[in-house]
């Protein structure tokens, strides 16, 4: 007598193995979509961290900074973070500061699709 052999045949394995296929090829690109919006979230929200910053060291002070060591240089500093040396959540931060007037550029890092921002005295944020 043959022993009936249990198991899946050929054609269902490749059954199961086309719906995952199709399963990860919409996943994906949804996952890497919410990954590129949260990263463009983070680097808004920190240009208004620094620009709340200069704003208020501008008020006790009656001057922006011309150095962005000035913010952190003090007890409490006005940032605990220097978000211009080093990339943060996929960005790269540039400044440009006087006494009177500051710009401060989000670039992406890398070969990504995610979009540039700045924000200029008064804290007008604008997508570059």
């Amino acid at each position: 007598m043959l022993k009936k052999i249990k198991g899946f045949t050929l054609v269902e394995i490749m059954i199961v193995v086309v719906i995952i296929a199709l399963l990860a090829a919409i996943a994906i690109p949804n996952l890497l979509r919410s990954r590129n919006q949260a990263q463009e979230a983070a680097a808004q929200a920190n240009l208004k961290l620094i620009a709340n910053a200069l704003e208020n060291y501008a008020a006790i002070n009656s001057e922006y900074p011309t150095v962005t060591s000035t913010l952190m240089g003090v007890t409490p500093p006005y940032l605990s973070l220097d978000y211009f040396n080093g990339v943060h959540a996929g960005y790269t931060y540039t400044h440009s500061l006087s006494g009177y007037s500051y710009l401060i550029g989000a670039y992406p890092s890398g070969g990504t699709t995610l979009g540039s921002f700045s924000i200029t005295t008064g804290g007008i944020l604008t997508r570059n």
